[in-house]
């Protein structure tokens, strides 16, 4: 399977949202994906398949300066497992290095330990969490 991965790469609201629906599990929910990362990240990174459709997204935010803080990492339910996602953070990574960025932070659930700190290279640090809704 040919995949293309682009950097900041244009998507509507309607693909992210279902990607983000069908990899995270839950239904669709009409978000402005576009508005939302065109204003608050450094940028993203998006995998098609060779007939266009979205497969792989990550968010790169960042503090606008050396800290950047991957979100929303997915991929489709049905291209899982092929190293997509690792792909995904590898370019990822290359885009916050290039635009000056020291540190790439994530946060992520113990189910997906393998993926970041093995396929992707990061390392535990010590950090704390404050929710601030009920």
């Amino acid at each position: 399977m040919v995949i293309t991965y682009e950097w900041r790469d244009g998507f509507t609201d309607g693909e992210l949202g279902e990607l983000h629906a069908a990899g995270f599990g839950y239904r669709p929910t009409g978000h402005g994906w576009g508005e939302q990362v065109r204003r608050h990240s450094l940028g993203w990174v998006c995998a098609r398949e060779a007939g266009g459709r979205l497969i792989g997204f990550v968010n790169v935010a960042w503090d606008g300066g050396r800290h950047a803080f991957l979100l929303d990492t997915v991929v489709s339910p049905d291209a899982q497992r092929g190293g997509i996602g690792s792909r995904l953070v590898a370019e990822a990574a290359r885009e916050a290095r290039a635009a000056g960025c020291e540190w790439l932070h994530v946060d992520f659930e113990p189910e997906l330990s393998a993926f970041y700190l093995t396929e992707c290279g990061f390392r535990t640090t010590a950090a704390g969490l404050l929710r601030l809704t009920d």
